[in-house]
C-alpha cells in the first residue's frame, strides 16, 4: 500500500473510530470506492488496520490517563475511600464489558475477515447502524441521571455484547455501546466515557494477536508504513475524542441524530456505487 493511501486511511480511522460511524466500514469501503488496488482479504490488511487502532488506543489512554491510573491502581488497598471503591467498581465494569467482544472476535475472526473485501453489504450495515443511532436516542430512559459506576454486572455484559456487534464492518463500536448505555439509563457523556474505556483493552488485545503477523511477514511487511500511519491515527483520534466529549457534554437531546443521518447517506451512496460496479 502506498504511503499516501495509508495516510488517508489513518486520518479517516482516527476520526471515525471515536465518532459513531464505523471506522471499519470506512477502512474497507474507501479502497474499492476510490479504485485503489489493495488486497483487503490478504493476511496483512487486518494487522495493518489493527496498528491504526493501536494508535487510537494510545490516544484514548492519554486522554483518559487519570481514569486509567485510578482504575488500574484500584485493586491495591489504600484509603478505603468512596472514590477508591468507585474505581474498583469501574475496573470490574470494564473487565465485564470486554468479555463478549473478545470471545466473539476469537471465535469468528475468519468469518468476519470475509467482509473486509468492501462489498455492498458493508454499505447496508452502515445504513442499519444509522438506524441504531436514530432509535437509540428515542428509546433511552428519559430524565435519568445514572452514574457510570451504578451499572449492574449484567448491564455491563449487555453493553459489551453491543460492542461485539461492531466487529461486523458497518456497525460502529462506539455507536453500539453508547446506544446500549443510553438504553440502561446513562447520559450521553457517561455512555461515551464508558464506550471509550471499553475500546482500549479490546484494541490492545487485537494488537497482541495481529501485530506478530506483520513481524513474521517478509521484511516485516508494511510495518514501517503501518507504524507511521498509527501515529497519525492517534493524533487525529485524540482531537476527535476531545471534540466528542465536549459535544456530548453540551448536547444531551438527540445528540446521535447527525451521525445517523451521515450513516444513511454514506451507506446508501456506497451501496449504490458498489452494486452498479458489479
Amino acid at each position: 500500500m502506498p504511503w499516501w493511501q495509508a495516510a488517508v486511511l489513518a486520518i479517516v480511522q482516527g476520526i471515525t473510530e471515536l465518532f459513531p460511524v464505523s471506522s471499519l466500514a470506512h477502512a474497507v469501503l474507501l479502497p474499492p470506492l476510490l479504485g485503489w488496488q489493495s488486497d483487503q482479504q490478504g493476511e496483512l490488511f487486518l494487522p495493518f488496520l489493527v496498528v491504526l487502532h493501536l494508535g487510537t488506543a494510545a490516544a484514548l489512554l492519554l486522554f483518559f490517563w487519570r481514569d486509567w491510573l485510578e482504575v488500574l491502581s484500584a485493586p491495591v488497598p489504600r484509603s478505603g475511600s468512596r472514590t477508591e471503591a468507585a474505581s474498583r467498581r469501574l475496573l470490574l465494569l470494564v473487565a465485564l464489558g470486554t468479555i463478549p467482544a473478545a470471545v466473539v472476535g476469537l471465535v469468528l475472526e475468519r468469518r468476519l475477515r470475509e467482509l473486509f473485501g468492501g462489498g455492498p453489504e458493508v454499505g447496508f450495515f452502515l445504513i442499519l447502524n444509522g438506524g441504531v443511532l436514530f432509535l437509540g436516542d428515542r428509546l433511552r430512559a428519559s430524565a435519568t441521571t445514572r452514574e457510570l459506576t451504578t451499572l449492574r454486572w449484567w448491564e455491563a455484559l449487555a453493553i459489551g455484547a453491543a460492542q461485539a456487534v461492531a466487529l461486523v464492518p458497518g456497525f460502529s463500536r462506539s455507536g453500539c455501546t453508547m446506544v446500549a448505555g443510553l438504553a440502561v439509563g446513562l447520559r450521553h457523556e457517561a455512555a461515551a466515557h464508558y464506550s471509550f474505556l471499553l475500546a482500549t483493552p479490546i484494541i490492545l488485545g487485537a494488537g497482541l494477536v495481529e501485530v506478530p503477523r506483520l513481524l513474521r511477514a517478509p521484511d516485516h511487511g508494511p510495518l514501517g508504513i503501518a507504524a507511521l500511519a498509527g501515529v497519525a491515527a492517534g493524533v487525529t483520534a485524540w482531537l476527535s475524542t476531545a471534540g466528542l466529549m465536549r459535544y456530548f457534554r453540551q448536547r444531551e437531546f438527540r445528540a446521535l441524530d447527525p451521525f445517523a443521518y451521515y450513516c444513511w447517506i454514506a451507506g446508501g451512496l456506497a451501496l449504490v456505487v458498489l452494486l452498479f460496479r458489479r
